[in-house]
């Protein structure tokens, strides 16, 4: 019962509020709250702060957050071995990716991963704002940039290049673009990540950084869209390596201001702080880390060419 209680509790904060969590479950308001209040008998601590309108996790709560997802991780570790033996994995696995470079290229890994494992089940987040790993109750991630929360894991996946980059049609239409305080004069297509507007570009100009505020009609918060936009002629974009390489190829994207590096930026897998994850999800994490491998070897050639 005790891990029930923990599980419950764990969907209680994933959902924000008390009913949130019954409904999810087919359980009664009255029966959510007795078993938290069962659950914090049992620690003899509040684990929630509750108002009329939010919900909010006290020191001792954040502490079995942790301690929790732990103890399920392990447990449902435990049975799936007795029950299905060391070579089969199942159960859920939950993870949030970028919205271009997860359907490019992880939606075509997790169906290989579920045709190999009927057993296993996944719930894809596709992102390219913040998303809170332990308050959403993610396994992991894969996240571009620098690892704002410190308190997260993480393990490199390689280096992630930044291209400026237009269409044929945009340029024959506009004057290409020669240095980068040229494109004060362009239409830019601007990503938005969660409040952030990525307006200030950052170049390399004789060995200095420089950057530069752009501006443009289009604003989005969906990588897919940004680089449609600019497939389509729509103006420039500042786009991953990841998500272009094969408009780059086939010369559908053109990159621009080559000589001033833009810079790289890490791609990782992120993770919660916990001792032990279950085999399923250290299974998926292995065959991204190999496989997003492999592409970004062919994705250098690409930026070395």
């Amino acid at each position: 019962m005790l891990l029930d209680n923990l599980a419950l509790f764990l969907l209680i904060v994933e959902k924000g509020g008390l009913s949130a969590a019954g409904r999810e479950k087919g359980l009664s308001p009255a029966s959510v709250s007795e078993r938290l209040a069962a659950l914090e008998a049992h620690y003899g601590a509040a684990l929630l702060k509750r108002t009329t309108r939010a919900i909010s996790l006290t020191e001792e709560g954040r502490l079995l957050v942790d301690g929790a997802r732990r103890l399920l991780a392990e447990a449902d570790e435990l049975e799936s071995g007795i029950r299905s033996g060391t070579c089969t994995i199942s159960g859920p696995i939950r993870l949030s990716a970028p919205e271009d470079m997860g359907r490019r290229y992880i939606v075509p890994i997790l169906d290989r991963f579920l045709a190999e494992h009927p057993d296993v089940t996944v719930d894809l987040n596709l992102t390219d704002g913040y998303l809170d790993l332990v308050g959403q109750g993610m396994d992991f991630a894969i996240r571009h940039g620098v690892l704002a929360d410190s308190t997260l894991r993480s393990r490199s996946l390689g280096e992630n290049r930044r291209v400026v980059c237009a269409a044929p049609s945009y340029l024959e239409a506009k004057a290409r673009p020669e240095h980068p305080d040229d494109l004060s004069r362009h239409d830019c297509i601007v990503m938005r990540f969660g409040a952030n507007l990525d307006r200030e570009w950052a170049f390399q100009v004789d060995g200095k950084p420089h950057k530069v505020m752009v501006r443009g009609r289009r604003v989005a918060n969906d990588g897919g869209l940004v680089g449609a936009w600019c497939r389509a002629g729509r103006g420039i974009a500042l786009k991953s390596v990841w998500d272009i390489a094969e408009d780059l190829a086939s010369g559908a994207l053109v990159e621009l201001l080559k000589d001033f590096a833009v810079g790289e930026t890490g791609l990782q897998i992120v993770y919660p702080p916990a001792n032990v994850q279950p085999r399923r999800v250290r299974l998926l994490i292995e065959r991204i880390a190999s496989e997003l491998g492999s592409i970004e070897t062919v994705l250098t050639r690409i930026g070395d060419a």
